[in-house]
């Protein structure tokens, strides 16, 4: 016969058994969004606001765009002001922040939107020169920045958002330093972590074969869409369907 505490005991191991795997199907409720190139965080407005409708809690990432780690550092900010895990949901290149900023522990998932998906030692700049962009419209700066010719921006990079705010998006552009797009990753978290990528079809910013090789090689589970580089700010809908079905698959990752 069996001795009671043995019943006692194998029923404990049952419920924490139970209650492990309860745990580790929870979906994942925080989601960290973090904007590219040229751009603020105030793009991500129309995806925060059905995020926060559909019940997650939402960071938007304002990076300096002063350096890579600057911005890798911003990110993890927003990382840590969550309680348990986190999705980072980059753009353009907060691909590259993501990428680095997603190794840490509280990180579940990783989602890609029109953005780049850089191997260790790999720089934007890289992967800029691998495959180009339809654009001219990205110059340096004399004072070691970089910009985007206003005339080109509403066709180029914001195609899809109406003129008015695509106008004030250009003159109100972040200019980030030449240092950030020069600078090489040193981990890659998806790697590690599983991922997501939004390829936008009409990109003129960012090469969409250039999207679509990085995702293979990162092996993320890809959606095509009919946008430009800002599909993100004129489809909202469609960007945040693809990040809550990442936070539900991450939260059910082994």
């Amino acid at each position: 016969m069996f001795s009671l505490n043995r019943i006692v005991s194998g029923v404990a191991v049952a419920l924490a058994l139970t209650a492990g795997q309860a745990a580790s199907a929870a979906p994942v409720k925080n989601i960290v969004l973090v904007h590219g190139f040229f751009a603020d965080g105030s793009g991500w407005q129309g995806v925060s606001k059905i995020l926060t409708r559909d019940g997650y809690h939402v960071a938007v990432v304002q990076e300096p765009e002063t350096s890579l780690a600057d911005d890798v550092k911003a990110t993890q900010s927003a990382v840590n002001a969550f309680d348990g895990q986190s999705l980072l949901v980059g753009h353009s290149y907060g691909g590259m922040v993501i990428t680095q900023a997603g190794n840490d522990d509280k990180v579940a998932g990783l989602v890609y939107i029109a953005a780049f998906e850089p191997e260790v030692g790999e720089t934007l700049r890289d992967l800029t020169d691998k495959m180009p962009a339809a654009t001219k419209g990205i110059k340096a700066t004399p004072d070691g920045h970089l910009a985007f010719d206003q005339t080109l921006f509403s066709a180029d990079f914001a195609a899809g958002v109406p003129e008015a705010d695509a106008k004030f998006m250009a003159i109100s552009q972040v200019l980030p330093t030449l240092q950030t797009a020069n600078t090489a990753v040193t981990q890659a978290a998806w790697k590690t972590k599983p991922s997501w990528a939004i390829v936008s079809k009409d990109d003129r910013t960012v090469n969409p074969d250039l999207e679509r090789f990085m995702a293979q090689r990162a092996g993320s589970k890809v959606t095509e869409i009919h946008g430009s580089h800002v599909a993100f700010i004129a489809h909202p809908a469609e960007v945040a369907k693809v990040i809550e079905q990442a936070a539900r698959a991450s939260g059910n990752a082994e």
